[in-house]
């Protein structure tokens, strides 16, 4: 089985080729902003784009024809539950009318479904776990302000493909296990995996859980609405400082993990102080997830870029190994995900369900 991962970005395109669940080519293909200038609108970049990947495939000899499957980064479209997903004409429609907001990765289902329908009538096009994965507990979904409910966006691609990938090496089901998954990266999300869903989890995008390397997770709110009307700053100011310039770009002038764990291991106190406030986050999340499941945890998985710092991960497994067994994925892992979706889903393994 040959499938092409197809994953968009604001500034990049990956792709990859996968023959089974291993990976045999992959593109990180950097789009420079003169290229991307002449296009007002994200959908409007989709045939530069699409020829992109087309010159690319052909230049590392790599046939369209020997393809079996393409699997698209899922886009904003409605909140629908985890797991892979036909790209049909209802996809389609609410990604081109961007009925749920304009993002690069809305194009990888667009050009996913052209691509296949060129190789061969039998060749599917698949999504798999976009952001906006919803299977939240109605009681979950309560914040205490009935016109501010609790959304649930987070990194589901890589949440979802490291907890199915715990239970395999465990010979277990998915469906059958009780998991919390910190996925740690630019955002951090940390996920609730009730019997294969996600049954709480903070929304990573927009200012809840813990912070994270450019967000600025939960804030004291009673302070945030004074300082929404002092007068000091315009409200894209204050998204700004509560995505982008949040976390540790706000007190340590960098996003770089990396960065700030060599600034620690040279004695910045002040760097250390920061981050493992931020593992203290990551760690009060796991933790009151856990009572989600009334204490039933099979394992704790550490996951995303930030899982590499065997120093961070460290600081966490102190604070929550009493909870469950604590394994560690790190990285994003996104094509791998976007392929194993479609691999498993052809063998049967997972479903495709269709988008209405």
């Amino acid at each position: 089985m040959w499938i092409l991962a197809i994953n968009p970005g604001s500034t990049s395109t990956k792709i990859a080729v996968f023959e089974n669940t291993t990976e045999m080519f992959s593109k990180n293909i950097k789009h420079t902003v003169e290229e991307l200038a002449p296009y007002k609108k994200i959908i409007d970049q989709y045939n530069f784009r699409r020829d992109v990947i087309i010159r690319e495939l052909e230049a590392a000899g790599i046939p369209l024809s020997s393809i079996t499957v393409v699997v698209g980064r899922g886009g904003l479209v409605k909140p629908i539950p985890g797991g892979v997903y036909r790209v049909n004409d209802a996809l389609v429609a609410d990604l081109k009318a961007e009925r749920m907001g304009e993002h690069a990765s809305n194009l990888g289902a667009l050009i996913a479904r052209e691509m296949a329908r060129a190789i061969g009538q039998k060749v599917e096009a698949l999504i798999v776990d976009p952001v906006v994965v919803d299977e939240m507990e109605d009681i979950a979904r309560i914040s205490g302000m009935p016109e501010l409910p609790r959304i649930s966006i987070f990194h589901a691609l890589n949440q979802k493909a490291v907890a199915r990938r715990y239970a395999r090496e465990q010979r277990k089901r998915y469906e059958d296990l009780n998991l919390i998954v910190a996925h740690m990266g630019g955002g951090i999300s940390v996920g609730c995996h009730a019997t294969g869903r996600v049954i709480d989890v903070n929304n990573a995008l927009d200012g809840e859980g813990p912070f994270s390397p450019e967000r600025s997770g939960g804030l004291p709110v009673g302070q945030l609405v004074k300082m929404c009307f002092s007068g000091k700053y315009t409200i894209d100011e204050i998204k700004k400082k509560i995505k982008g310039n949040g976390g540790l770009v706000a007190y340590l002038g960098t996003n770089d993990a990396r960065e700030v764990e060599e600034r620690v291991k040279k004695g910045d106190r002040q760097a250390e102080l920061i981050y493992r406030a931020m593992a203290y986050q990551v760690s009060k999340e796991i933790g009151a997830l856990a009572t989600v499941v009334s204490g039933k945890v099979d394992a704790i998985i550490l996951t995303g870029g930030v899982a590499y710092d065997k120093m961070f991960v460290g600081w966490i497994k102190d604070r929550v190994s009493f909870i469950a067994p604590v394994v560690v994925y790190p990285g994003e892992g996104e094509m791998t995900a976007l392929a194993e979706g479609g691999y498993y889903a052809l063998r049967g393994e997972l479903p495709i369900q269709e988008y209405v």
